[in-house]
This record gives C-alpha cells, structure tokens and sequence, in this order.
C-alpha cells in the first residue's frame, strides 16, 4: 500500500508542477501581451534590430504557426515567431522575440552549452522513440533488462533537459542586455519582460524536475519487482 502511495504521490507532484509552471507563463504572458510597449515595436521589428546590430544580418526572422512556437533554428540561421510574437508590438512579444535572438547570439559566439545541447540532439531523438516503448515491451514480456534500457533512455532525456537550463536562462540574460542597451524597452517595460522570460524559464525548471520525478517513480517501481 505505502509503495502505491509512494508511485502516485510522485506523479502528482509531477503533474502538480508541470500544471504550474503552464499556469504561471500562460497567465504572465497572457497580461503582458495586452501591453504595447511606448516604442510600437513587434516582435518581428525587435528582433530584427538586435540581430542587424550584432552582426547576424545572415539570420532570417519568419512567421511560423502556433501558440508560442517560437524557436531559433541553428541548422538553417532562422529565427521563427509565432503569429502572435511576430506582429503584435507588446512588451511580451518584444521580450520573447529577444530571446530568441540571444539563442542566435550564442550560436554566432559558439556558447559552449548549446553546442553540447546540439550534439545530444540525435541522442534524445532516439531516447524519446526507444525509452517507454521498451519499458512497455520490457513489462508485457517480462524483460526486466529491457525495462532498464528503456530507463537508462529517460536518463539520456534529463541529461539533455539539465543542459538546456543554462542555454535558456543565458539565453534571457543576451536578451535582456540587448533590449536595455538598444533601449527597446523602457526601465519599467524592461522589468515586466523579465518577468515574462522568467516565467517562460520555470516551464524548463518544470520540466527537469518532473523528468527526475518520473525516473525516481520508474526506478523505484522496477527495483521492487526485480
């Protein structure tokens, strides 16, 4: 009885977390999106800005569908703005499309943790696809090893989360500095996008922490029945 209260006590603390951190970056992004920032600058216009005075007229800043699906793609030098990021000229979207641009900056600087972040990219592509699916096949089958392949892939996947956290917050941090030094923002707007990105970095600090959760939960669930 105490070992089942034990599995579902940790995932609801896990869900209780992940439902958190998506309450806390819906809700701060959702107030500051309503506010224009005094410049009128969009996402779109920001961005640009910041890439042309770092040297990264290279970098493409495009339109992509979705509700922050904003992303930098290394691969092909393009920043990607959500709809909304990219046209509207609020403070929320002038401080995500900034982050975005600290991700190129990074690139362009060779920033030692989104290299490593990059390598292990293939490595959690095939963690993602193999780790439950062999848990699933290793527990129908009674495969106890397969069940710790499938485990050893979910320790593949929180490596790679850990090693996202310094790329984001650096990430936020370039694009703080930016935004100040090109006055893109004033002092007061300068804050309330740092809370957006603040909020925006718990969504990752949720992610490793439920990641741990669930692997302690798959851990201690198959150690009792070995």
């Amino acid at each position: 009885m105490n070992d089942y209260v034990t599995y579902y006590g940790l995932t609801l603390i896990a869900l209780v977390i992940t439902l958190g951190a998506q309450f806390f970056i819906s809700s701060t992004y959702s107030k500051y999106k309503k506010v224009k920032n005094k410049k009128e600058l969009s996402g779109s216009e920001a961005a640009r800005m910041i890439l042309d005075k770092n040297g990264l007229e290279d970098v493409y800043v495009v339109e992509t569908k979705g509700h922050l699906t904003d992303h930098y793609d290394p691969s092909r030098k393009v920043i990607r703005l959500s709809t909304e990021v990219f046209h509207n000229e609020s403070i929320a979207s002038v401080a995500v499309a900034a982050h975005e641009c600290g991700h190129a900056l990074q690139d362009k600087q060779g920033y030692t943790f989104m290299r490593i972040r990059s390598f292990l990219v293939p490595f959690v592509n095939i963690a993602s696809y193999v780790g439950y699916f062999a848990i699933m096949i290793g527990v129908i089958a009674s495969m106890l090893n397969l069940v710790w392949l499938g485990i050893l892939m979910e320790v593949v996947i929180l490596i790679f989360q850990i090693v996202t956290l310094p790329v984001e917050f650096d990430a936020s941090r370039r694009a703080l500095e930016e935004v100040d030094k090109l006055e893109l923002l004033n002092k007061g707007e300068l804050e309330s996008g740092r809370k957006v990105l603040a909020s925006a970095a718990m969504t990752y600090v949720a992610s490793v922490l439920t990641a741990i959760l669930e692997l302690l939960r798959l851990i201690l669930v198959y150690t009792d029945r070995d």
